[in-house]
């Protein structure tokens, strides 16, 4: 796979996880999704894919987009995969 390709790839993959969180949680309150332990573990588990995609992209994409906190994004995902804790409310209110 070409460099170009992969980055499109992970690219891809952030949109699709993206788009999953809106689905997952549209049309609900914030407590109904704290409430939800199904729909809160599917949000975190997409956070982890694009936490991991994050780190696969360039730094030199990553510079090119400055207004997206890449750091923040890729932390999010450590906390979750290492930690083993949940992410503090005011994650899912600042994205």
């Amino acid at each position: 796979m070409l460099p170009e390709d992969k980055e499109a790839g992970l690219l891809w993959d952030i949109r699709e996880a993206s788009l999953d969180i809106i689905e997952f949680t549209s049309g609900r309150t914030f407590h109904e999704f704290e409430s939800n332990k199904m729909v809160r573990y599917a949000v975190e588990r997409q956070i982890l894919v694009i936490g991991e995609a994050a780190k696969g992209l360039s730094s030199v994409l990553r510079a090119k987009t400055p207004e997206i906190p890449w750091s923040a994004i890729i932390a999010q995902r450590n906390i979750l995969a290492h930690e083993y804790g949940e992410l503090p409310k005011t994650t899912f209110l600042n994205f």
